[in-house]
């Protein structure tokens, strides 16, 4: 049956909920996880203590329910910059304030085993579409206290983990470096991963570049963790578990929540140590 609703084109919305995502104000919790799989987003959702489904449209399938006491929602972004700015855009307008991306990449330095996690903290923007907010020498830096307690969180549960830059790509293929149909090449592409590898960057992934500006020029917070599964370098790739990275963000989410409580009883801007 086709539903009947009007809309503002500079702000759409389909009664009350918003364009895409399909979700209204009292939807999604303030934490919320990013992954790019819509199926990913029901496996997030199955470990936590309690869960709704909320909507599913296009790309965006949506979840809220509490982990260890914190209120946290999942909505998948699909791969890349366009769809995930888009989710963000309007996750933003209904209530969330924290977010987490939860991927796969791979990386681009020898020693990364795949299987292991992955903390970004900036990413190379080469997106694309962090580029249509402002102009590209504008960083893209994820939040301390969110890239804090996901270190926090992997070390309590004794996994292995490296922390440091990601190149975020608008392309799977030709902008990481693989050679598209039929061999195609360009030589401004061939030598990405040696010069992304002696920049010390960690990894590549399609999102991060997105989130992190947008997260920055908006005043949010957010994060990145993702699971290494291909080495570029060793030229291998494996399916390995997502098990441990679900557990590390939702115990990272369980400290900010935590921590979030203890700024707001203190009055401060800002967690820090000293407020326990």
């Amino acid at each position: 049956m086709t539903e009947n609703w009007k809309s503002s084109a500079d702000a759409p919305e389909m009664g009350g909920r918003q364009y895409h995502i399909q979700c209204a104000p009292g939807d999604v919790a303030p934490y919320v996880f990013l992954p790019g799989d819509p199926g990913r987003a029901d496996l997030i959702a199955a470990t936590w203590d309690e869960r709704r489904f909320v909507a599913g449209n296009r790309e965006h399938r949506t979840f809220t329910g509490a982990t260890g006491g914190a209120p946290v929602s999942v909505t998948s972004t699909g791969m890349g910059g366009p769809s995930t700015a888009i989710a963000v855009e309007e996750l933003l307008r209904v209530g969330a304030d924290t977010f987490i991306r939860l991927g796969t990449c791979g990386v681009i330095q020898k020693d990364i085993a795949c299987g292991d996690l992955i903390v970004n903290t900036a990413a190379v923007r080469h997106d694309g579409a962090s580029n249509l907010y402002v102009e590209d020498r504008y960083p893209a830096s994820a939040d301390h206290e969110v890239t804090l307690a996901l270190i926090e969180a992997c070390e309590e549960l004794d996994l292995a983990y490296h922390v440091g830059l990601t190149c975020s790509t608008g392309s799977f293929h030709c902008g990481q470096g693989r050679p598209g149909y039929r061999g195609y090449r360009q030589s401004f592409f061939e030598n990405i991963v040696e010069d992304m590898r002696r920049a010390r960057v960690l990894n590549f992934e399609m999102e991060a570049a997105t989130l992190f500006t947008m997260s920055n020029l908006y005043g949010f917070r957010s994060g990145c963790l993702c699971v290494a599964v291909a080495n570029r370098v060793t030229d291998e790739m494996l399916s390995v578990p997502l098990e441990p990275a679900m557990a590390a963000c939702n115990r990272a989410v369980q400290i900010l929540c935590g921590r979030d409580a203890k700024k707001r009883a203190a009055g401060k801007k800002h967690w820090t140590p000293r407020l326990g």
